[in-house]
């Protein structure tokens, strides 16, 4: 297995996410310094990070019977209340409002309904009071170079400023700064919602550059890959799989 201590960076040109989706063309980046992550993550994933996959992925496609599966085995392997909504709120990112604001329902029903079986859940904690102004702007502006590894910019900022403001500002500043769910886990679950979909290499990709960048590993992310095989289908393992690999290979 490679480890991701020797890995050699990864180069940034054409690695662009808007609200999850890459816009490479023509696009530039500086060249990301060598600094490892400061997170070094065990070789496997909690039962609790695993159950995220089909949570997300589920949710991405609207199917309702299973992700309400999904949210219970959640629950049940640790996942608190706070981290499952704020799994169902990044999803409108990725895959819009209605599959969120579904979710989102379907999470309600799923809590109503073990609250009746005398199931006690943990709540988990609520984010941290929100940023607003340039203080947003200047954390989102953070958030982002250290997710992808270095400032990113290209001609498609230039031609539609408005769309660099809402990366900076909104789904890297307010979104990337909800400290209910960190990092590792918020790609865990971008990876399953891209997976799961089709037309969407690229993106799927890029997310996977992103999830090693913030400390997973090679072996954890072919493990959760297993999970989305076994829990979710074989397609959805397959689009993971191979974004891994062509990650790997440059």
């Amino acid at each position: 297995m490679t480890n991701i201590n020797r890995i050699k960076p990864w180069r940034a040109a054409g690695l662009m996410i808007v609200l999850g989706f890459v816009l490479g063309a023509g696009s530039t980046a500086a060249q990301p310094t060598k600094e490892q992550p400061s997170m070094h993550a065990e070789q496997t994933l909690p039962a609790s990070r695993l159950a995220i996959g089909p949570i997300a992925a589920f949710a991405a496609v609207g199917d309702i019977p299973k992700l309400k599966t999904a949210l219970e085995h959640g629950l049940d392997a640790g996942l608190s209340i706070s981290e499952c909504k704020e799994i169902l709120v990044q999803l409108y990112a990725y895959a819009g409002f209605p599959r969120s604001l579904n979710a989102l329902t379907a999470l309600m029903q799923v809590l109503d309904e073990r609250r009746l079986r005398g199931v006690v859940d943990v709540s988990g904690r609520e984010p941290a009071p929100a940023k607003t102004g340039e203080a947003l702007l200047v954390s989102g502006t953070a958030n982002q170079t250290k997710l992808v590894g270095a400032p990113v910019k290209g001609p498609v900022f230039e031609f539609a400023p408005a769309i660099d403001q809402f990366l900076k500002t909104h789904l890297f500043g307010d979104i990337f700064n909800r400290d209910n769910l960190d990092w590792q886990s918020r790609e865990l679950a971008t990876v399953a919602v891209l997976g799961a979909l089709t037309g969407v290499e690229a993106q799927l990709q890029s997310h996977m550059r992103v999830s090693m960048n913030v400390g997973l590993t090679e072996p954890q992310l072919r493990q959760f890959i297993q999970t989305l095989a076994m829990q979710v289908d074989a397609a959805t393992a397959q689009r993971a799989s191979a974004a891994l690999e062509n990650v790997l290979r440059k």
